[in-house]
């Protein structure tokens, strides 16, 4: 996580401070030089007003130089020509041209060099060097060398900082694409929670409430059958509990101890359909059920997971909104061709006494989704017959 300054401002000042306080200190260090060369017997003379001036344009160069990030070509050029008069304003003029270089901006740059080494010459005509001429070209040179190292000290300022704001970029970025696999992943995980949830339960819950509405609403039941119902509901709703501790364990850890063997209990596959219809018609469900699938044992186990679940899903829903009515499923299909899953019911003109069962909504979007993520495809809807039919593809590659 990237630690930002809580309070730039006193760092801001204080950056700002110290450069200036260390241009005062380069002009002063060299106008203190100039002072005594010009005390030295044999100097040449000099008009009084001369040290004045320079004052006065070593002030006026570190006034403005404050302002050379919003002017920074202007703020160059204008203490690079103080400096060609006023020695107290060289250290304002190298760091307004160092400023100036960080930009790394080689036409405004060029011009700002140029007039910095013009200012050179322009001091050594208007304060000779005591040591003749070839001293003067001497410092002329050196200082054209200084303005050089200026400018490549301001032109690794600006790639420092141009590399330190890159990475800052590919910090926030990393954090924001990090937050975003996270929301992501927590998306996916309440997705799949809710998917298993209902696969687990719907199909329970369905048989218990469908045999509790038939205890409150038939009153003819003989006592057999009343005791047959209650045995339906105990045992469904011990079934549905033993399976969502199973479930919710599994989504905690799948590491964890869940069947007390240290291994995690088989997922349901196409093997148990027959054991899904048989207790479909235990509890009174007329159901025609065909399958005819090549190798059916050596199915992929995620494929016939997701067929198993939208077998037992397609069954749920026909016992909530078509409670009564016969329902015909037929599975078939092998390696290379696939296995193709169809359900199918008469629509009833309204449910059978009692109230219907409350309907979540997710079961055709889970078992779409199911059918999807196994690279297949899942289409329902009513046909010229007036039946509900719901058909899965799943591919099985040989």
């Amino acid at each position: 996580m990237l630690i930002r300054n809580p309070s730039p401002l006193p760092r801001t000042v204080w950056g700002e401070a110290w450069r200036l306080l260390l241009a005062l200190a380069v002009g002063m260090v060299l106008f203190g030089f100039v002072l005594a060369e010009a005390d030295a017997p044999g100097a040449p003379e000099v008009p009084e007003v001369v040290p004045f001036i320079e004052l006065v344009l070593g002030v006026v160069a570190l006034t403005i130089v404050p302002f050379r990030r919003r002017f920074p070509l202007p703020v160059a050029v204008a203490t690079a020509a103080c400096s060609g008069a006023s020695s107290l304003a060289a250290g304002a003029a190298l760091l307004a041209l160092v400023s100036l270089s960080t930009h790394r901006r080689w036409r405004p740059v060029a011009v700002a060099a140029v007039v910095s080494v013009l200012g050179g010459v322009t001091y050594e005509a208007l304060r000779p060097s005591i040591d003749g001429l070839w001293a003067s070209i001497l410092n002329t040179v050196i200082g054209g060398l200084l303005v050089a190292l200026v400018i490549a000290i301001g032109y690794y300022i600006g790639a420092r900082r141009a590399l330190m704001t890159s990475l800052r970029d590919r910090a926030d970025t990393a954090e924001r694409e990090q937050a975003s696999r996270v929301a992501e992943a927590r998306a996916n995980e309440r997705a799949q929670i809710a998917r298993e949830m209902h696969d687990v339960l719907a199909h329970r819950i369905s048989l218990v409430a469908m045999h509790s509405g038939a205890l409150a609403y038939r009153t003819d039941l003989s006592p057999e059958e009343t005791t047959r119902t209650a045995s339906v509901i105990r045992d469904n709703a011990h079934l549905a509990l033993s399976e969502l501790r199973e479930v919710l364990g599994v989504l905690r850890d799948p590491s964890q101890v869940v069947d007390g063997t240290g291994l995690e209990p088989p997922q349901p596959t196409l093997v148990a359909v027959q054991s899904l219809v048989d207790e479909e018609r235990s509890s009174g469900r007329d159901v025609q059920f065909s399958i005819d699938v090549a190798a059916l044992e050596t199915a992929p186990t995620a494929l016939s997971r997701n067929a198993f679940r939208i077998v037992q899903e397609c069954l749920t829903n026909a016992r909530k909104h078509a409670p009564g009515v016969p329902v015909t499923l037929r599975i078939s299909g092998g390696p290379g061709s696939g296995i193709d899953i169809r359900v199918s019911n008469s629509v009833p003109a309204r449910a059978a006494g009692g109230h219907p069962l409350p309907a979540s909504g997710m079961g055709l979007a889970g078992v779409t989704e199911r059918a999807v993520l196994s690279g297949g495809e899942l289409t329902f809807g009513t046909d010229r017959r007036g039946q509900f039919v719901v058909r899965a593809r799943l591919p099985w590659r040989a």
